[in-house]
């Protein structure tokens, strides 16, 4: 499966800082010390509807990782999966009248288009669960054979105590995960279950669904061992980080990470866990079963400029959750305006800037600090503060290379 075009890069002059992340396990800020190649796995879409502003503050998020990452000097490995089959497309499929395959390809092509259109860095390996389903059928066979799974009804589940470190990943009582496992996808209440947090790894072939050929009979791939097929078949065991909203920390990123801890027997499945903060509107989190959807690519068919776009998403952190108002669009449509002016104009130097917008976003990725540190410079060069006729040119350059906005 191909992702989208690449963006070119610039490369600054010296050397990035360390980045230093907030890790949910932990639950503090961390210092990432991957080797020269660093490896990320990001939890990609279920293709049953278009990219909404939730998905992009996520992958831009972690497109701002990466961005760091080689500004330091490292070679990035970043996998993305999509769920290309999952009970979500199923649903729309049947609402619409729609085969679900063909549902899935053409949203997922406004999706590349958005990514794309946002300058968001593309995936090395950006691959669907169903291409992913021999890799899954392995894992669930090795599962099985180390005593890890059962069947209820033909479906197979993966016994969470089998991994007895399961619940550091979000740091959650059992009270609070079930809650959750209930209220995202899970089925504690299922009878037959040996413990209500058990998720299942394979789905016994249901009327009316696609299936395919396996050793527990016909069927499809459960939703978390599909990420961590991908994952490890790509990356290996103890990668770099683990990426995806903070509605993914549990169940999802908690049960893939037993599952890989158990059939590897090695510990952590991820370096470190990072979660980016959820985009409400109309006082709740955006999310397409509740309907309260703005689309990327409306935005963009209504005239909004893609760096406005991104522009409004990176003013806010990554990690706060935060509600979507139209003022925020036109607040960054007047600074990316004001931007564009100012690096027409000769200014102070830039080196400075550069150093202090490499502090900001090595400090867990504070744009918004880093977006003041290019206000200032806008503002004194306006001013007339400085006569360096080049440094217009190396702050858009940095504002490139570091946020990914183009000027």
């Amino acid at each position: 499966m191909h992702a989208w075009p690449a963006p070119s890069v610039p490369r600054l002059p010296g050397t990035g800082r360390r980045l230093h992340i907030h890790d949910t396990s932990s639950a503090r800020s961390v210092e990432t010390t991957p080797g020269a190649t660093a490896r990320m796995y990001v939890c990609g879409i279920t293709p049953y509807d278009a990219a909404h502003l939730g998905h992009a503050n996520t992958y831009i998020a972690f497109d701002l990782l990466q961005r760091v990452w080689r500004d330091e000097g490292h070679v990035v490995h970043y996998v993305q999966n999509v769920t290309d089959i999952d009970d979500p497309l199923f649903e729309r499929a049947n609402a619409t009248g729609e085969h679900w395959d063909a549902l899935g390809q053409r949203e997922l092509d406004v999706f590349r288009d958005d990514m794309a259109a946002l300058r968001v860095l593309p995936p090395d390996q950006f691959v669907g669960a169903v291409a992913a389903i021999p890799l899954v059928i392995d894992l669930v066979v090795q599962l099985r054979d180390l005593g890890a799974t059962y069947e209820v009804d033909g479906d197979v589940y993966f016994s969470v105590t089998a991994d007895p470190t399961f619940g550091e990943v979000s740091g959650l009582s059992r009270e609070a995960m079930l809650r959750l496992f209930a209220e995202r996808g899970g089925d504690p209440d299922r009878v037959g279950k040996q413990d209500p947090l058990d998720c299942v790894l394979w789905l016994a072939e249901r009327p009316g669904e696609p299936s395919w050929a396996s050793p527990f009979g016909p069927g499809r791939p459960g939703w978390h061992i599909e990420c961590v097929a991908i994952a490890l078949a790509n990356l290996g065991m103890t990668f770099d980080v683990q990426g995806g909203g903070s509605d993914l920390a549990f169940p999802h990123h908690e049960m893939g990470a037993a599952e890989a801890q158990v059939l590897l027997k090695q510990h952590p499945y991820a370096r470190s866990y990072v979660h980016a903060g959820m985009v409400g509107l109309d006082g709740e989190k955006m999310s397409k079963s509740k309907g309260n959807l703005v689309f990327v690519h409306r935005l963009r068919d209504a005239g909004a400029d893609p760096m406005a776009i991104r522009l409004a998403l990176i003013a806010h952190h990554y990690r706060s959750d935060w509600e979507w108002t139209d003022a925020d669009l036109t607040a960054a449509s007047a600074r990316l305006h004001r931007w564009r002016s100012a690096v027409a104009l000769p200014g102070p130097h830039a080196g400075p800037v550069i150093e202090a917008v490499r502090v900001a976003m090595a400090d867990d990725l504070d744009a918004p600090a880093a977006l003041t540190v290019i206000d200032a410079w806008a503002n004194a060069a306006f001013e007339g503060e400085g006569h360096d006729a080049d440094a217009g040119s190396a702050i858009r350059e940095l504002v490139d290379a570091l946020l990914g906005v183009a000027l």
